[in-house]
């Protein structure tokens, strides 16, 4: 996996002061992308031991309220592989002391949840679950905040706080 940039000291990705960690590699293709070149799975540079290292480091201090993930497309199927073990040592570090929030172009019930919806019982055969990994359900254990829906242009509003259009939701996991 790839990653775009880093950012140590964000205020615009989250609550508080976080360290956000732009991945490369995005699917969605959302027309007006704040962060075209990121769609490109090879832009950017190694996610690299030495890099998760640096961003467990850059979280320590204690005005810094989170991780935040965002891209290109943190829950394309190839990022959730090459994020988890890094969540993994994200969570031993710093749970319940820092939140973790995504963005995401998915949307929560259709595309990352097991099943469309309740009413259709259990798990429901959908090509919108080609973002389903082994890894999904433990990411979003791991996700105090999600963001989720594609950015689209014809809805942009910039008075929204942590969102780029209107259909996009923070959704409170845990």
């Amino acid at each position: 996996m790839n990653y775009a940039s880093i950012r140590t000291c964000d205020i615009a990705n989250g609550e508080g002061v976080r360290v956000s960690l732009f991945v490369s590699g995005c699917t969605h293709r959302c027309k007006g992308c704040f962060n075209e070149e990121a769609q490109n799975f090879a832009y950017g540079k190694p996610f690299t031991e030495e890099v998760e290292n640096e961003i467990l480091d850059a979280l320590a201090p204690n005005h810094i309220a989170g991780l935040t993930l965002l891209g290109g497309e943190p829950m394309e199927p190839d990022n959730q592989r090459g994020l988890i073990g890094f969540l993994r040592r994200f969570r031993e570090r710093y749970a319940g002391k820092k939140t973790l929030w995504i963005y995401t172009g998915c949307v929560y019930e259709m595309d990352l949840l097991p099943t469309s919806g309740p009413a259709l019982g259990p798990e429901v055969s959908s090509p919108h679950k080609r973002w389903r990994t082994e890894f999904t359900d433990e990411i979003l254990a791991m996700t105090n905040v999600l963001v989720d829906g594609p950015f689209v242009e014809s809805l942009k509003d910039i008075s929204l706080r942590f969102r780029g259009s209107s259909n996009q939701r923070l959704l409170k996991l845990h």
